[in-house]
């Protein structure tokens, strides 16, 4: 018979080495490995939020782990437990029952094996507000009718802004509504790294026949491909056997197409004949529903004022305020009370990482990153075509975003009189007025920023 104690206490121990401390006393103190049944692995925890939060933050690297110590394990489930009070004296007899309401497997949470789309992402949860609803109006049309509106969608925005959630939801209806449609979502780096290894096994054509067999094709973060050509060339080709075929396609990105550093052209092109649409920071209404919403699956309530107080702390990461609220769930259902509004502040404090100051070296580092050229030539006299461009849309941005004096923008960057930093400025500013492109590459930066 297996030893279940000592297999959780070996995974246990390289959990502990890539989580943080507070993270691993509070989230995995009290579970246990229950049985493992035909390659599930079912994991006792003590209350439903434990068993969301493990499902959330966790639960690929317990899979993992689980697997790398038994190839066999496919599945990982988690069942909330309660001791049995009558056994509690006896430690050798003790006896591990479900709770009778709650004890349930997240079956309707797990990654469906034959789409691999969450059906957890759907409309019903999704929160519509000014900032999204074009997007939200696009995925629609998709869903109506898939390969014929808006092939490919693209949908691009900041990271937490519901793009992931958007785009399976798209999968998650079509499957609904158009049942002999075949669907599949997965991320650009896990399309890149199986192209890797089918080149590496000479099995390209296996993987080429693997993914064509779909209607509708879900990828996220394209952002992956920058600078991959070969991976670039199969997503070209990939692209072109699926749109000419009318099968549909929808990406997501953290970037607009056209500003993806190392993109090529072809790409672009083909990404620009559909639909390309940003999911922009949501606006303080929105943010509100948003908290509202959250609260709602945690079936808790917060005064209007806690609600308005929370989305004007939390600006623009839909995902940051989803976190902030399974806190304060986690405390309310601790303290069994509402929580008031300072301690709303003080899980606010010790939850949301402080603003970093922005300074003329991170400005440097992120427009060299993004225009691929190396951070010292922003400083050098150098005169070269690539590095002229992002040298003045540094010095712009200087001036534009952070007020600082040309003089000052000069000294910094190289010692370069002050007259040459004003050219620089004022021709990035006429640009973007007539440049698109250019304004994008701006936009994007700042919200790298």
């Amino acid at each position: 018979m297996q030893d279940y104690s000592k297999m959780w206490q070996t995974a246990l121990v390289e959990i502990e080495t890539i989580v943080s401390q507070a993270n691993f006393s509070t989230w995995f103190k009290e579970t246990k490995i229950l049985k493992e049944n035909e390659g599930t692995v079912y994991l006792g925890v003590p209350n439903s939020f434990t068993q969301e939060w493990l499902y959330k933050k966790f639960h690929n690297n317990i899979l993992r782990i689980l697997r790398e110590m038994n190839d066999g394990i496919r599945a990982l489930e988690y069942v909330i437990t309660k001791e049995n009070e009558k056994s509690r004296s006896n430690d050798a007899k003790k006896k591990v029952v479900a709770t009778p309401t709650i004890s349930m497997p997240l079956h309707d949470f797990y990654i469906n094996k034959e789409d691999n789309l969450n059906p957890r992402y759907t409309f019903d949860n999704f929160v519509i507000g000014p900032f999204n609803e074009l997007a939200h109006a696009a995925s629609q049309a998709v869903i109506k009718s898939p390969g014929l509106a808006y092939n490919p969608l693209f949908v691009y925005g900041s990271t937490g802004r519901g793009k992931t959630h958007l785009i399976q939801a798209v999968g998650n209806q079509i499957k609904r509504l158009h049942p002999n449609k075949k669907v599949f979502y997965l991320t650009s780096e896990r399309f890149g790294s199986e192209f890797f290894v089918a080149i590496q096994e000479n099995k390209v054509q296996p993987f080429k026949d693997k993914y064509r067999k779909y209607d509708v094709m879900i990828m996220d973060d394209v952002q992956f491909f920058s600078h991959k050509e070969k991976f670039q060339e199969e997503l070209f080709h990939f692209f072109n056997t699926f749109h000419d075929t009318g099968r549909q396609l929808v990406f997501s990105s953290d970037r607009h197409p056209n500003v993806i550093p190392g993109l090529e052209a072809r790409l672009r092109g083909r990404f620009s004949v559909g639909m390309i649409v940003d999911i922009p920071e949501p606006d303080h209404e929105s943010r509100m529903a948003i908290v509202r919403t959250k609260c709602g699956i945690h079936n808790i309530t917060l005064s209007t004022d806690t609600v308005e107080y929370l989305s004007g702390s939390i600006n623009d990461n839909i995902r940051e305020i989803e976190g902030i609220v399974n806190v304060i769930a986690c405390q309310t259902q601790l303290k069994n009370r509402e929580l008031n509004i300072n301690e709303i502040k003080d899980i606010l404090k010790n939850s949301i990482k402080p603003k970093k100051t922005v300074s003329i070296k991170d400005i440097v580092k992120i427009v060299s990153d993004f225009y691929n050229i190396d951070e010292d030539s922003i400083y050098n006299k150098t005169r070269r075509k690539e590095v002229v461009k992002p040298r003045q849309v540094v010095m712009y941005m200087l001036r534009e975003d952070f007020n600082i004096s040309f003089p000052s923008i000069g000294e910094k960057l190289g010692g370069r009189d002050h007259t040459t930093v004003i050219h620089s400025y004022e021709k990035i500013k006429e640009d973007i007025k007539t440049n698109t492109v250019l304004l994008q590459e701006v936009n994007q930066l700042r919200s790298m920023l």
